[in-house]
C-alpha cells in the first residue's frame, strides 16, 4: 500500500506551497516540519518502493545523502524548492522544479505546476518570504484591490513570523497545526477572516514587534547594518521578521541579524540588499549549518565566541560601497 510523505518547510512559502499541492490533490499524507531553521527534514524519512513523497521549500544540498537514500529504496520523490541545491540528481523516480532565482519562491514554482488555480496562496507565499514587488506585481495582474493586497500581505508575514524560532515551543503553533488549520481554505481572504489561529498570530506578532521598535544596531554604513537580539523567545521569534522588514526600509543595505539561542550559540539571519539580492546563500555556506538562497540565508547555530569574526566577514563582504 501506497504511503505518502509531506515534508515541507515550516515558514510561510512552504506551508502555502502544501496548501496549494493539497487543494489540487487532497492526501492523507504525514506531515514532516519543523521550525524554519531545522531544514534536514529528509532524514525523518522512511519510505519503501512505490511510496509517495512531496518535498516543499528546503534545500537539496543540505538534504542530499537521504534523498538519494529514499531514491535508492525505490521512493518517488517530488521536490519544489528555490534554495542553493548543488548538483541536482538524476534519477528516474524524482522529479525536480528548483530555481534559485533570487525573485521567485517555492509556492511561485507551485504555483505555475498547477497552472496558477490557487494564485491567490502564492501571493501570501510570496510576500512572506519578502519578494513584496512580486507579490504586488501578481496583485497587479490579478486586478486586486488595495484592501486585499494589504490582507494578503499581512497574512504572509504572519504564516512566516510562526515559523521563526529556535525551538518549537518558541511557535504559537507548529507548522503541521497551522497548514491543518488553514489547508481547507481555497482562498487565503477567507482563512484572514475566519481562522482562530490568524487571530491568534496577530496579537503575537503586535505584542512581540513592540520590543523590536526600539532596537538600535551594532554597527551601521550605507551599505551595511548588524542587530543582535537578545536570549528571549521573543526575539528568536522576530529575526526574521526583522530582517524582512529592515530590508524593505533600507534597500541598498545588506543585513546581519544576530540572536542568541541561549545555549552559547547564534541564530544569524542574513539579507543581501534589495538593490542587489545575491551573495546571502554563499557567505552563509562558509559556516557550519549555513545555507539558504541568493537574497536572504541564515546559519543555525554560530559560536557566540567568534561573533567578532562573523562580523568582520560580513562587513568585508557586503560593506564595500
Amino acid at each position: 500500500m501506497t504511503k505518502y510523505f509531506d515534508v515541507f518547510n515550516g515558514d510561510a512559502d512552504g506551508i502555502c506551497a502544501l496548501i496549494q499541492l493539497r487543494l489540487a490533490e487532497p492526501l492523507d499524507a504525514e506531515l514532516i516540519t519543523a521550525v524554519k531553521r531545522d531544514i534536514t527534514l529528509l532524514q525523518q524519512v522512511n519510505a519503501t518502493a512505490g511510496d509517495r513523497i512531496t518535498v516543499l521549500d528546503i534545500s537539496l544540498d543540505r538534504n542530499r545523502t537521504d534523498l538519494q537514500r529514499l531514491l535508492a529504496t525505490g521512493a518517488n520523490v517530488h521536490y519544489f524548492d528555490h534554495h542553493y541545491a548543488g548538483e541536482i540528481p538524476v534519477h528516474g523516480n524524482l522529479q525536480a522544479m528548483i530555481n534559485e532565482s533570487p525573485d521567485t519562491c517555492t509556492s511561485l514554482l507551485v504555483d505555475r505546476f498547477l497552472n496558477e488555480r490557487y494564485s491567490l496562496w502564492a501571493i501570501v507565499a510570496a510576500f512572506g518570504d519578502n519578494l513584496v514587488s512580486i507579490a504586488q506585481k501578481y496583485c497587479s495582474e490579478l486586478g486586486l484591490n488595495a484592501v486585499d493586497i494589504q490582507l494578503l500581505r499581512q497574512l504572509g508575514e504572519l504564516l512566516n513570523y510562526n515559523g521563526y524560532g529556535s525551538y518549537i515551543e518558541d511557535l504559537h503553533f507548529h507548522p503541521a497545526s497551522l497548514f491543518r488549520a488553514l489547508q481547507h481554505f481555497d482562498d487565503p481572504r477567507e482563512a484572514y477572516g475566519s481562522s482562530p489561529e490568524v487571530a491568534i498570530l496577530a496579537r503575537g506578532y503586535a505584542a512581540d514587534m513592540h520590543h523590536i521598535s526600539a532596537l538600535t544596531p551594532l554597527f551601521v554604513t550605507n551599505t551595511a547594518a548588524v542587530y543582535q537580539l537578545p536570549d528571549e523567545a521573543w526575539a528568536r521569534r522576530t529575526v526574521g521578521t526583522l530582517a524582512n522588514n529592515l530590508s524593505q526600509t533600507y534597500p541598498e543595505r545588506a543585513h546581519l541579524i544576530l540572536c542568541s539561542d541561549g545555549q552559547g550559540s547564534l541564530s544569524v539571519s542574513v539579507r543581501a540588499a534589495k538593490t542587489h539580492p545575491y551573495g546571502a546563500s554563499a557567505f552563509c555556506r562558509h559556516y557550519p549549518e549555513g545555507g539558504g538562497r541568493e537574497a536572504a540565508a541564515g546559519i543555525n547555530r554560530h559560536p557566540e565566541v567568534m561573533v567578532g569574526d562573523l562580523i568582520a566577514d560580513f562587513v568585508r563582504t557586503f560593506g564595500s560601497p
